[in-house]
């Protein structure tokens, strides 16, 4: 009897002892996670390996030391960690951002197939983590597989509609094969989530160039309105819409554009313009979509059209226009932080999911 109580206090040590060694090896990581995001990934380095003396096969010290040696493009140091990760923690929820770094570790190696191979196996264990597709969707595009890609980045979004990485992917792709109004939904997306960094600049100038119709000022007062008949073409041998058709809204938006050069409307500010034509292009949107299909259509034009239905168009078009450089644009943002801030309360709280 004796003996059996001896040993139930040792397994009682044992378990107290384990428990406070993992809660130190995981304040040695959290403190190793600090020094990564200060780009010091040697000092962050030496704490997880602290961290697996005390606890030798950490999920987090082993996830987050991948990381950092891929950081440091240690590709395939950290290929052996991640291996090592999946191996002795099969199935467990800790792994989903490992798969991440173990597939853009086999990229780094320009193993781009394997990389993909990789994030499906992340895919099958976690379907709704966004990171895997749009990585996924990184590795495609090295392999020149647009289309695969575009529909990664697609699910990207799905999962997390915040995520502007995903949606500046989107609009870029589309502006190369000229299918300007899906692009122009998905940069004013963009620009929603993130409206003052170099990008944002970059995307600008995107959203600008589609917003001016192919219409092209000749001098004098004469304009030249280039309808690119391809937009004509797209429909099916029985005349019905394909998919991510937007042929109609495009015309009207080059048609509303040819009135930038109306004598009421010339003197309007660059934003006040396209405030005008995207008020156009929303009700344009809200009157075709029942006899048009495809993501763009489920996706963002419920967004826009709602927008609209708030009245919301107006700071909308002013945070598209924050990285403008324009006093103009920057004192109105000042004076009306109310209206910016109902914007925001309204977008953060629209369902993506019901569409």
């Amino acid at each position: 009897m004796k003996k059996i109580v001896l040993l139930m206090l040792f397994a009682l040590i044992s378990n107290g002892l384990f428990a406070q060694d993992k809660e130190a090896a995981e304040n040695l990581v959290n403190e190793g996670v600090a020094l990564h995001d200060k780009g010091d990934y040697d000092g962050a380095i030496a704490k997880y390996d602290k961290a697996l003396l005390m606890d030798k096969d950490n999920l987090m010290a082993l996830t987050e030391k991948a990381f950092s040696l891929f950081s440091m493009q240690k590709y395939e140091e950290s290929v052996l960690y991640c291996q090592k990760a999946i191996e002795k923690h099969p199935g467990e929820k800790g792994l989903k951002t490992l798969y991440v770094t173990y597939g853009n570790a086999l990229d780094g190696l320009n193993r781009s197939e394997n990389a993909i191979e990789m994030y499906d196996e992340g895919i099958k264990q976690f379907p709704d983590y966004y990171q895997l597709y749009f990585n996924k969707a990184i590795a495609l595009a090295n392999e020149k597989k647009y289309d695969e890609a575009i529909l990664c980045f697609q699910k990207s979004v799905m999962h997390n509609p915040k995520h502007a990485s995903s949606h500046n992917a989107i609009a870029r792709f589309l502006s190369i094969y000229n299918k300007n109004i899906p692009s122009l939904l998905a940069y004013c997306r963009f620009l929603i989530l993130e409206p003052q960094t170099k990008r944002a600049k970059e995307n600008l100038e995107g959203v600008k160039k589609i917003m001016k119709g192919n219409v092209v000022e000749n001098g004098n007062n004469n304009i030249t309105l280039n309808i690119n008949p391809a937009i004509f073409g797209d429909t099916t041998a029985g005349g019905k819409p394909k998919e991510n058709n937007f042929s109609s809204t495009e015309l009207i938006l080059s048609m509303s554009a040819a009135l930038d050069h109306d004598k009421k409307n010339k003197d309007k500010t660059a934003v006040e313009q396209f405030i005008r034509k995207f008020d156009i292009v929303c009700s344009s949107l809200k009157e075709t979509k029942q006899n048009n299909y495809g993501f763009y259509w489920n996706y963002y034009v419920p967004y826009f059209t709602a927008m609209k239905d708030k009245n919301l168009i107006e700071p909308f078009a002013y945070i598209v226009f924050a990285s403008d450089d324009n006093p103009d644009v920057s004192n109105w943002i000042k004076s009306h932080q109310p209206e910016i801030d109902k914007f925001y309360e309204w977008s953060d709280k629209f369902s993506w999911e019901t569409n």
